[in-house]
């Protein structure tokens, strides 16, 4: 104890000073240990983002599942109604990226039409929901899947044989403004025609020689498929 006190005099005698390596001749080892964050750091390597290009996945790793008409484009189903944010805010996010490459797509609405939403349950085997997006036959995912494989690099590849818009981006379309549907001109939307009756329904002759029957042209909502982007 005696001893350590005398050190500690000493020592403040000389007003050490840690940093110092030699004082007056005398040298003090300081054993203080290395970081480990330190050490790491030093003999990290650094990170890459380059991807080999035999890592990319190819169309062959996804699930075989082709809608209508989809053997040789990307299928895009999507919804056009507000009601659930993120469901919209997913279904504009693919559409931008797939947009972004310039190619041939096909929207398919399914708020639009229910034929397109029982299509999609049918292919999947379940109600599910979109965005969904098939690609030469193949399903590619949802928008978790899509955004990604963008972030991976991966999105182009499996991109590279469809067909191209020509590089025209958001190009409208002057008949129905890329909703892909129109008013059916049958019913004018409302999706009931008046038709004259047959002969054997003929009770009165004047007041009902016509009769309301439902419009077969048309959807559920009044609408038939734009025949210029369809």
């Amino acid at each position: 104890m005696k001893a350590m006190q005398q050190g500690r005099r000493f020592l403040k005698k000389l007003k050490f000073n840690p940093t110092n390596a030699k004082i007056k001749g005398l040298v003090f080892h300081l054993n203080v240990p290395e970081s480990p964050y330190v050490k790491d750091r030093k003999h990290k390597e650094p990170e890459t983002d380059i991807l080999d290009p035999e890592e990319h996945p190819s169309l062959s790793d996804f699930e075989e599942k082709c809608p209508p008409g989809g053997e040789n484009s990307v299928i895009f189903y999507t919804t056009s109604l507000r009601g659930i944010r993120k469901t919209f805010e997913d279904c504009s996010n693919v559409r931008f990226l797939l947009n972004s490459f310039k190619i041939t797509i096909q929207e398919r609405d399914v708020s639009m039409d229910m034929g397109y939403r029982e299509e999609l349950w049918e292919i999947l085997g379940g109600r599910v929901i979109p965005p969904k997006v098939f690609v030469k036959g193949r399903c590619i995912g949802g928008a978790d899947e899509i955004i990604g494989l963008h972030e991976r690099g991966e999105l182009k590849k499996l991109l590279e044989e469809v067909p191209s818009n020509g590089g025209i981006v958001n190009n409208a379309c002057n008949s129905c403004a890329n909703l892909r549907f129109l008013i059916c001109t049958s019913c004018n939307g409302s999706r009931k025609v008046y038709e004259e009756k047959d002969d054997d329904d003929h009770h009165h002759k004047e007041d009902n020689e016509f009769c309301i029957k439902k419009c077969n042209d048309c959807n559920e909502n009044g609408l038939v498929k734009c025949p210029f982007c369809c």
